[in-house]
């Protein structure tokens, strides 16, 4: 595994795949995400088929604690948060991950060295 997926690295991949001109691939995938967060802006839920859904729900208020002052009670607003839940085909693709590599990766994150 190599780090975090970016936008460039889709665009480069759709552009490997499809030998249209990167600027167009890069403005299509911009256009197809300005969709996704503009319909969930306005508490519209998305559903990708084969890949999953994003849901945008309603967190209550409720009181918290600043760690450096606990003994002051913060309310924390009503908020609305969104959630992912991966579609079949993506939680099958998610049995094969080997969890040791992936947890080794995941600590290793922090490392600076490159052996």
């Amino acid at each position: 595994m190599a780090g975090n997926l970016t936008k460039r690295d889709i665009v480069l991949a759709i552009y490997d795949k499809t030998n249209f001109p990167q600027k167009e691939v890069r403005e299509t995938v911009q256009l197809t995400l300005d969709c996704i967060a503009d319909a969930l802006a306005e508490g519209r839920n998305v559903e990708l088929r084969n890949f999953g859904v994003f849901e945008v729900q309603v967190r209550k208020s409720r009181i918290g604690r600043n760690p450096n002052r606990p003994e002051t009670d913060v309310v924390i607003p009503t908020r609305a948060v969104i959630k992912f839940k991966a579609g079949k085909e993506l939680k099958a693709a998610l049995k094969d991950i080997d969890l040791d590599k992936l947890q080794e990766e995941k600590r290793g994150a922090g490392d600076s060295s490159d052996d």
